[in-house]
């Protein structure tokens, strides 16, 4: 037990919780975790992402992986998505997922609603160019820029 001094919820402000505007973001991988999926029988790859410059510098990002799904279908889907995170920090044989982690990439964040509030989904990633310190650049565009790894067939 811990004295609290008269600490009182009451008078301290909701901090408001924003999804980053959609854009491309240079990221780094800083966590990586195995996890059962909800329905229990199957596992996923979840990864933390930290945006490195401009305005939501810090940020983090999660993004999920089905590697391990029990339907055939998702872990294609899954194994073509994380081969784009490999192609992007040029990591092509991980045996670890921690060997992507501290190694910057592109990526492509979207705005979804999901349960009355809006959140952040990656679309898509790609390697930094060489040679440049890339930043983040945010926009409206609904066009894949070239080079993008999609996670799906919509367009970004």
């Amino acid at each position: 037990m811990a004295d609290l001094g008269g600490y009182d919820a009451t008078k301290v402000e909701d901090s408001k919780f924003e999804a980053i505007p959609a854009g491309e973001y240079r990221v780094i991988m800083t966590e990586s975790e195995k996890k059962k999926t909800k329905d229990g029988a199957s596992e996923l790859l979840q990864v933390k992402l930290q945006i490195l410059d401009g305005p939501y510098k810090n940020r983090t990002v999660i993004d999920r992986f089905n590697l391990w799904n029990k339907n055939p279908e998702a872990t294609k889907i899954a194994e073509q998505q994380f081969k784009k995170v490999c192609e992007a920090v040029n990591v092509l044989k991980p045996a670890d997922s921690s060997q992507l982690h501290g190694k910057p990439m592109m990526a492509k964040l979207v705005v979804r609603e999901y349960n009355g509030s809006d959140q952040n989904e990656v679309k898509g990633y790609k390697a930094c160019l060489p040679g440049t310190q890339q930043t983040a650049k945010t926009s409206a565009t609904t066009s894949a820029p070239s080079g993008w790894g999609k996670k799906d067939e919509t367009p970004f």
